[in-house]
């Protein structure tokens, strides 16, 4: 329980620490997912990422811009849901052996960042169409939410696999 309570919180100061990048917001969330998956496994690391929207969704302001209920209507809240089952799928992956190399981690972070990506890509794209009525074309879709994104959080990937093999490595296990 602490360590969902720690990740919890590790994700909400996450939404707020920003990079300034244009057009797409740069937070640390995906750092934090990705590391919960790798360290807390499936169920653990997808049960912190649920109390982490849940909290959200009950109006407390924990998202990058606010909480409440009416969240699911914002078109990023797709990469929320999107973090429950790829923090499920990333910890599947990574708690399969008892000491997971480096490649291992690495290939299960990136599974969780594409599972992450398709829900929140589907999302925009539905939000927008049917919800907002603002239509958006696959390219630019495509543009804003996945090409000038992708690289950074890559990078996330790559620090959270590093970063939960040295934790690992110091002998941390739930």
């Amino acid at each position: 329980m602490v360590y969902l309570a720690l990740f919890t919180a590790l994700i909400t100061v996450g939404a707020f620490i920003r990079i300034p990048v244009p057009v797409c917001p740069f937070t640390l969330q995906l750092f934090f997912t990705t590391l919960a998956g790798l360290l807390l496994g499936s169920r653990r690391g997808a049960a912190a990422i649920a109390v982490y929207v849940a909290l959200g969704l009950a109006g407390i302001p924990v998202f990058t811009e606010g909480g409440g209920p009416s969240y699911i209507f914002q078109p990023t809240f797709g990469y929320l849901a999107g973090f429950i089952a790829g923090t499920w799928l990333t910890g599947k992956l990574s708690e399969t052996a008892a000491h997971p190399s480096l490649s291992r981690l690495l290939a299960a972070g990136f599974s969780g960042l594409a599972i992450v990506y398709i829900f929140g890509i589907s999302y925009v794209y539905i939000i927008n169409t049917w919800y907002l009525g603002t239509p958006i074309g696959i390219w630019p879709l495509f543009l804003y939410c996945f090409f000038l994104a992708v690289p950074g959080d890559i990078i996330l990937c790559i620090l959270a696999a590093g970063t939960a093999k040295r934790i690992r490595t110091a002998g941390f296990s739930i």
